[in-house]
């Protein structure tokens, strides 16, 4: 029986795009430049995950690969800004910032009743504890990189994070709107969840549009999930 969910976060329950597309736009207003900010915005995501991908599974390569990644993003759309260390830092915490989707926060409110819910994605605890305070996420626990001292796709975060408290995979509910996350999941013998969201990326995108594989449960969202959940024993 399913005694703990943990969740992928970004895209999964916060909606990075509009959050980093208006932390972008506050931070860089002052200068007055011509940026096409959401572009910016979809770059220095690309720009983390390739940074994220040269340091293969590290657990302390986060808070590096979101800076480098920014600094290469604004080349490519803003050219040389005069930009402080304060204003760095400042346009890195937009990922501390990020709006819930409309249904997250109910959705884990309702199932917090039942289980014991956490993150479990690649960022480290102090950004999701920040995020948490910000986007209102009612974590019973929080679990980062830093903690398990791996990241995805590494199958050892997901296992180190069930044995902080002490469950089995199979008493462990991998929620995801990425089908990739409930890949490796699955293959390390945690139960599956999934729903998509669908404009994550943008009006254009293409991945993660519905189930790649026949998941534990496939939602149309968290609410919808957590009715899934009460309906049934897992």
């Amino acid at each position: 029986m399913v005694k703990a969910i943990f969740f992928d976060v970004f895209g999964t329950i916060v909606d990075w795009r509009k959050g980093l597309t208006e932390g972008l736009g506050r931070g860089l207003a002052r200068f007055g430049a011509d940026i096409d900010i959401p572009a910016l915005t979809g770059t220095w995501v690309d720009q983390i995950r390739q940074e994220q991908a040269r340091a293969g599974t590290s657990s302390g390569s986060w808070k590096a690969s979101c800076r480098t990644g920014l600094e290469a993003a604004l080349r490519a759309h803003a050219g040389e800004l005069p930009l402080t260390e304060r204003d760095y830092e400042t346009l890195v915490r937009a990922w501390e910032r990020l709006p819930a989707w409309p249904d997250a926060v109910p959705g884990l409110r309702a199932l917090r009743r039942e289980y014991v819910i956490a993150p479990c994605c690649d960022a480290p605890v102090s950004t999701m504890t920040w995020l948490a305070k910000t986007a209102g996420l009612p974590w019973d626990i929080i679990i980062g990189p830093d903690i398990t001292g791996t990241r995805l796709p590494d199958p050892e975060h997901y296992l180190a994070s069930a044995r902080l408290l002490a469950l089995d995979p199979e008493q462990i509910m991998i929620v995801s709107a990425h089908n990739a996350d409930l890949a490796v999941a699955r293959a390390s013998g945690f139960r599956t969840g999934f729903f998509s969201r669908p404009r994550e990326h943008g009006p254009h995108q293409e991945a993660d549009l519905a189930p790649a594989e026949a998941w534990d449960i496939v939602a149309f969202d968290l609410l919808d999930l957590a009715r899934h959940l009460e309906a049934a024993l897992y």
